[in-house]
């Protein structure tokens, strides 16, 4: 099932003017899709996997990917117009077979045989999306193309195959459509951030003397995914950033009498990723570190009042610099205090709140609020937690408290 929002799509591609939308990023086919994209993804380039978005609501979805993906295609997207090419590895379906002279038959049946591509054949995909677009009336259409993601040398050959196409650049409507999540989204970000937080539980009860960056690792991801089990969902990654002591690139570090500990952390459901952090101390942190992390719980509360819808991104970033400087930070400089999070590359999405960014806060987008401090030879300090944008404001994905932490005291 596709995670795209079809009226919202055909609004935002009416604005622009735009007939559909092309994508060739295995994470965007995904999404628009909802099903894999499959391994030719795996060389990086243009063809292997193509989805097709009208941008007529009505009008079926399309997908071009490989004969070794498309089982998976038909079974999660059974309603999408799907195409198929041969790539390099060979299959066959031996169902009742049992002698090898009848296995060249089989090929046969599935209308297979002949010889395969080293990897892929762009070519062959491009004739395909060719095909599929003349069949809609859009083979002369304007279309939107992820270039984000398309290397030049394929959108070059793109342009080459299907000339009578206007290509122009999707990138910027992609992400708006990525940006606000439907149910499904939402969903599955929940469940991130609750796995991601047993895992800081269980990382809590693991810090000691002497416990390393390791053991604190190991513990948030056992705690995680124990934490997915207990829920009866499947984690399908996890990452962490965990610092100890002063030394902020120090693997090898270990808790020391009050050490800050920083564990900025998240685990992907279903490709989507949450993001956030806490810091701790073993035993009572420094003046200095208390003062720091007095302004940041400021800034980040500043912040957090203005995520709201109509608001600009960079009415958040101005909020929390601003109360960084009234507490004296002057030389305190952060590109961005947060961002979207979901099922594209990497952890952290567009929209950022940084100081240019003036896209508008919407109801259900899903975004990460952070206010951290890194400082070589002292440690890093860190608030970060997940909202969902309500009409009325943000509702909070965590629940432990967000306060500096001493975990020699166990009273937490």
């Amino acid at each position: 099932m596709s995670d795209i929002d079809r009226k919202r799509a055909e609004r935002l591609m009416g604005e622009v003017g735009l007939d559909a939308l092309v994508l060739f990023q295995p994470e965007a086919f995904q999404y628009a899709i909802g099903a894999s994209a499959g391994v030719a993804t795996m060389w990086g380039r243009a063809g292997a996997a193509i989805a097709l978005v009208p941008a007529d609501a009505i009008s079926p979805l399309g997908a071009i990917a490989s004969d070794h993906a498309a089982g998976g295609v038909r079974q999660k997207a059974p309603d999408v117009d799907l195409r198929t090419h041969r790539i390099w590895i060979d299959t066959v379906d031996l169902l009742g077979v049992k002698d090898p002279a009848d296995i060249d038959d089989a090929y046969r049946a599935a209308g297979g045989g002949g010889a395969r591509p080293e990897t892929f054949d762009r070519a062959v995909s491009f004739n395909l999306l060719s095909d599929l677009l003349n069949e809609r009336g859009l083979g002369g259409g304007k279309i939107g193309v992820d270039l984000e993601f398309m290397p030049a040398a394929d959108f070059e050959a793109l342009k080459r195959a299907l000339p009578q196409v206007q290509w122009v650049d999707g990138s910027l409507l992609l992400r708006r459509l990525r940006s606000v999540k439907t149910p499904r989204e939402i969903a599955r970000l929940k469940r991130a951030a609750i796995a991601a937080e047993g895992g800081l539980k269980r990382m809590m009860e693991a810090v000691r003397l002497e416990a390393s960056v390791r053991d604190l690792s190991q513990a948030w991801q056992s705690g995680a995914q124990d934490t997915a089990t207990s829920g009866d969902f499947t984690l399908s990654g996890h990452w962490d950033f965990i610092s100890v002591g002063p030394n902020l690139s120090d693997v090898r570090a270990k808790v020391t009498s009050g050490a800050l500990i920083k564990a900025d952390v998240g685990t992907l459901v279903e490709g989507y990723s949450s993001d956030s952090a806490r810091t701790f101390t073993y035993g009572p942190p420094s003046p200095l570190a208390r003062e720091i992390f007095k302004a940041l719980e400021t800034a980040f509360h500043a912040g957090l009042e203005q995520i709201r819808p109509g608001n600009s991104f960079a009415t958040v970033h101005d909020a929390m610099l601003r109360s960084m400087r009234r507490d004296g930070f002057g030389e305190y400089y952060r590109g961005h205090f947060g961002h979207s999070v979901g099922g594209s590359v990497g952890i952290e999405e567009w929209p950022f709140f940084s100081a240019s960014n003036q896209e508008v806060i919407a109801a259900d987008m899903v975004v990460a609020l952070e206010a951290p401090f890194y400082g070589q030879n002292f440690g890093a300090l860190m608030i970060e937690d997940q909202f969902l944008v309500t009409p009325h404001g943000a509702e909070c994905m965590n629940s432990l408290p967000r306060g500096l932490i001493d975990l020699a005291r166990r009273d937490v």
